[in-house]
């Protein structure tokens, strides 16, 4: 298992757990970031932070920090 700010630019992850604050985890909830999400990442900023992910067809800008508390478990193709 690994966190999803580790996962590659055009790799796709699934969500196994959001271990966070229960603000911003409500915040994610919202925008469909639940656990059996697939989650693929799309750009980074020129300096790293934050990245862009795709979730359930919307494109959402993460900081780094707060993708380190979503665990992730790698897929071969995105869904």
């Amino acid at each position: 298992m690994k966190t999803l700010d580790s996962v590659r630019v055009g790799d796709c992850a699934v969500v196994i757990k959001v271990d966070t604050s229960a603000e911003l985890k409500q915040r994610l909830f919202d925008i469909g970031l639940l656990e059996g999400t697939t989650v693929k990442v799309l750009h980074e900023s020129p300096s790293g932070n934050p990245r862009a992910y795709l979730i359930r067809g919307a494109v959402i800008a993460i900081r780094n920090k707060d993708a380190g508390c979503i665990t992730v478990k790698a897929v071969e193709e995105c869904l």
